[in-house]
């Protein structure tokens, strides 16, 4: 069930998977679980913050799927991640527009404050990871960076330093 690669509480976080899952009723024989796959996946990311095989190969058997058709699915969204990612996950946009704005800069500092690059390995701590977007479609915003989610436009290098240290004191 839980291996050397997952966080501690493993059993805990498998226990409200299953929870979760149990609540769908699935069987066996019935279609609709290849349905409800997305879905379960989306809440095991939630309670993992990513998908190690370990969390896939558990999905497949509780929804009577093979291991294929559940990684298929994992590595067809860009949504599901198969690394752990910080508890603060960075964009940084890279379109043309965010590019021609500053926005290499922006993610060059970002870099240096937190001693990651983008697309690697989240900081020692786990609070950030880092990564490069092709585009966020808020160019008119750019250049445009985006933690968890939430967007801020028109960042320099400066006000990306001052979001990070907000974030930093949040924990």
């Amino acid at each position: 069930m839980c291996c050397n690669k997952l966080s501690e509480g493993a059993a805990a976080k498998f226990a409200e998977l299953d929870a979760f899952i149990d609540t769908l009723g699935i069987v066996r024989d019935d279609e609709r679980r290849r349905g409800r796959l997305i879905q379960v996946l989306h809440r095991a990311q939630d309670i993992f913050g990513y998908l190690p095989r370990e969390v896939q190969i558990h999905v497949a058997k509780k929804l009577y799927l093979t291991e294929a058709q559940v990684s298929g699915v994992v590595s067809f969204y860009n949504y599901f991640t198969t690394e752990p990612k910080g508890k603060y996950c960075i964009d940084v946009c890279m379109g043309t527009a965010c590019y021609v704005k500053g926005s290499e800069k922006v993610l060059s500092e970002i870099e240096r404050v937190l001693g990651i690059k983008a697309d690697t390995n989240p900081t020692a701590d786990g609070l950030f990871s880092i990564s490069a977007l092709r585009c966020v479609g808020a160019c008119g915003l750019a250049p445009v960076m985006m933690v968890n989610g939430k967007v801020y436009g028109k960042v320099t290098p400066a006000k990306a330093v001052e979001i990070v240290n907000e974030y930093k004191k949040q924990g």
